[in-house]
Order: structure tokens, then sequence, then C-alpha cells
């Protein structure tokens, strides 16, 4: 990049500043790419018995070839960006194939980036199935019966069941964009492939059990509802509280549950816009040490003036969520010997709070290390952001954007809203990354991938 657009694009998070309830809502991803030195794949934990394997493959080239198949040996690795989730979680794979069985059939030599990798990886264990990974339209020139270069595919799946779960290299294929739109698909031999990675999920810890159950679903202003609750932390102060959708209302009553977690109240309820009855510990309403909202309707009752009537409106609650402009970050070049940073702009994110609740959000962001020509590896350590986050007016938050620095595999915050009495609105969230590429590392394109939480 030349000297001018870097300082342009050090300034950028400047003029750009200004600013999700307690589970994760959305996610969303990045690809990073960097030019003549480039972006990949997060830190591993493996055991004694993960990393490559060799499996016979069989690899079909395009017809145009005028070829029989090829049965070859595929060299691979499967890694993880975390090797013990929990249920729940969202894990992603990538599959590098270090060597692949195929090879251009043809004397026609291949230019650079016209090869599109897809392919499958095995579950098994604690869960089963197959996960769909892709990779970049990346690869350097290929000669004529050259061998394919390296590549990666990267995909996600969602933790379902608790336990030891083991992926195995799948099917591949290789599509080619040159004059024609080609094909050339391997297949595992003998499937599945050899176990190239396990994790161990554990299941989700202290699931809230707690519950509350109400004597009457309604009753006039003032009166008083009674609410049992059970597993509640034990000697612990409780608050019943009156919801109004997702806000709370003035009607409340401390106390504390009894030697078992559980408890008998009487809420009295005087806000006629109470729709449910909440209970929970702590200072303040959370998902997680709470219970509730129990359905509860004030029927109001009061006797209407003469030739009156009585008009009512109701206000449905939204949704927490984000969007991105698009999936693809292409950053700037450095050069061998040099090194630097390669630097460029996230593309803009959106996040709309239209909950209308107390619960505030947060955006965070965790990037794979970023992989190369020939397995290596820039650290996913290396890249950092100076994030930014604008409001858009008659939002009842303010977004604050996250601190500038390293991002890694362990993820930092991009921008956040805090809790208050009413949450909400639209917002705008960028930031200036630059990947810090070391001045000896090997030529080629690097690639990465940033995922984005919302909670």
């Amino acid at each position: 990049m030349a000297s001018a657009d870097r300082a342009t694009a050090a300034r950028k998070p400047a003029s750009r500043r200004g600013g999700t309830p307690r589970r994760a809502v959305a996610l969303g991803a990045l690809a990073l790419v960097m030019g003549t030195t480039a972006l990949a794949a997060p830190a591993q934990a493996r055991s004694a018995a993960d990393g490559a394997v060799t499996f016979a493959t069989r690899c079909v080239p395009p017809p145009v070839a005028g070829i029989p198949p090829i049965q070859g040996t595929t060299t691979a690795e499967i890694t993880v960006d975390r090797a013990t989730p929990r249920v729940g979680d969202t894990v992603t794979v990538t599959y590098k194939v270090a060597k692949p069985a195929a090879s251009n059939p043809v004397d026609l030599a291949l230019p650079a980036d016209i090869m599109t990798p897809s392919g499958e990886v095995t579950l098994g264990g604690a869960q089963s199935g197959k996960l769909t990974v892709t990779g970049p339209k990346k690869n350097p020139p290929v000669p004529g019966k050259g061998e394919f270069p390296p590549f990666s595919m990267t995909g996600t799946f969602k933790v379902t069941a608790p336990g030891s779960i083991t992926l195995s290299p799948g099917d591949y294929n290789i599509h080619t964009s040159y004059i024609m739109e080609l094909d050339t698909p391997c297949a595992v031999s003998s499937p599945p492939a050899p176990v190239s990675r396990t994790i161990v999920a554990s299941g989700q810890p202290g699931a809230n059990e707690r519950a509350i159950a109400l004597a009457t679903a309604s009753g006039k202003p003032g009166d008083r509802v009674t609410v049992t609750g059970t597993k509640f932390t034990p000697l612990t102060g409780i608050t019943l509280a009156g919801r109004a959708g997702q806000a709370q209302t003035a009607d409340r009553l401390t106390f504390t549950s009894d030697a078992e977690g559980g408890f008998t109240g009487r809420l009295k309820v005087n806000d006629r816009a109470t729709t449910g009855i909440v209970a929970y510990e702590g200072s303040s309403w959370s998902a997680e040490k709470g219970a509730g909202p129990a359905a509860y309707t004030v029927t109001d009752d009061t006797p209407l003036p003469r030739d009156s009537q009585r008009l009512t409106a109701s206000v449905t609650a939204g949704e927490l969520s984000m969007s991105q402009e698009g999936d693809t970050v292409r950053l700037s070049s450095v050069d061998f010997g040099t090194g630097g940073g390669a630097d460029g702009d996230l593309r803009t994110i959106t996040v709309k709070d239209f909950r209308g609740g107390p619960a505030g959000w947060s955006l965070t962001g965790r990037v794979t290390d970023f992989t190369g020509p020939s397995g290596s590896e820039i650290d996913a350590g290396r890249l950092h952001w100076v994030p930014a986050c604008t409001t858009k007016q008659g939002s009842p938050s303010t977004c604050e954007a996250g601190s500038g620095g390293v991002v890694g595999s362990a993820g930092a915050t991009l921008a956040s809203a805090p809790d208050a009495t009413l949450t909400g609105g639209e917002f705008t969230v960028d930031a200036w990354v630059s990947l810090k590429v070391p001045a000896y590392t090997a030529p080629g394109s690097y690639s990465g991938v940033l995922t984005l939480t919302l909670t």
C-alpha cells in the first residue's frame, strides 16, 4: 500500500467513531484475505492422536481431459478453533489439504486464482453427520500436468451433544474456472478417512432450572398475586417484579428464598400495562438467574364515564439482530523481507435492538490463524483492530466501541450497549484492522476467518 494510503487507513477510525440479552443471538463471519503475503486458522489444542492423516482417494478428472480416474493418496489435517466447546457452541472447522491426490490433468498451464475447493468433514462419536466446508478462489499458477497446490476449506457446526466428537476428512472437489468451468471430484476410497481431530464437548454447566407458578393469571389493579418458586439458590435474595412487555415495571417485592431454594410471595400489581411476572436473584433481571415471565393480565374494570369509550393499544417487542455488508475483506499487501501491517476496513455491521427491554448487548469477534501456501501460517494474535460504533438518532441506547488492540483466537469486544431501564435502537459498527506480518513470512496469499457473535 502506498504511504499516503496507509495514512488514510490509519486515520479512518477516528472519523467514524461514535457506539445484545445474555445469550448468543446472532453470528456472522468475515473472510480476511491479504495480497502478496496474506491472513488464517485458529490456534489449536490437539491431543496426542490429532494431526495430519493420509488416505486413499479416487479422483475423477474432467471428461475433456480424456484420462481415467486417478487412484492416489491425500494428506490432510482438520483443525478447530475450540477443542473443548460446550453444548450450544459453534465450532469453526478448517479442512487443510496439504497434498491433493489429483493434479492438473492437461498440458495447459493454469493461471493463479482460478481454483475453488469445497468438501465435507465427517463427524463421529457423540455427534454424527457431515459438515460442508468451502475455500477461497485462490491458488498459485499450476504448470501443465503439475501437482495441484495445497488448499484450505472452512465451515462451522453447532455442538448438540456432550462427549468426544471426532472429525475426519471427507470427499472434496476442485473447481477450476479457466476457459471452461471444470470439476475434479475426489472421494475417500474407503470411508471414513482416519480421524484427524477429536474435540470434547461438555454439557451446558449450570443450566437454569429455576421456575415460577402463579396462583391466578389475572387480577384487578392493586390485587396481589401469589407466586411460588422452585430451584432458586437457597437462602438468597429474590425479587418478584411485574413485566410490561420486555420492560420491568415499578411493581416489585424482595425477600429471601428458603433452605431448599423455594419461596412463596404475594406481589401487589398496580401497573395496568402488566403482561407477566418474573422472579430473579441479584439486583437486576438476568435470564441466567431468573424465571418467567409467567403471563398475567390486569383486568381494568373501572367504570367509564357516560357516553365514553376505552381505547387500548399495544407495542410488540421485536428481536436483537445483526447484518453485514459483505463477507470478504481484502487487506493491503506487504513486502517479503520488510513485513509490517496489512491493513483494511471490516465490512460495515448493522446491529438492530428492537426488544424494548432492559438488557444491553455485546458484539465480539475472534479470528483464526491465517493460513498460506504449503501450510504456512500467521498467528491470530497478530491481528489488531480499532473499533468504531455510531448510534442512529432517536435510539434509546448509545453504543460504545470496544478497545483497540489484539483480536486473536480468544476474541475481543467490537462494540456494546449497556443495560438500562429501556434499551434499543439501531447501530453501525466498523473497525480498521491490521495484520502485523513478520518480515520473512513466506510469499503467498494468506486468509483467516473472523467470527462475530452478538449476545
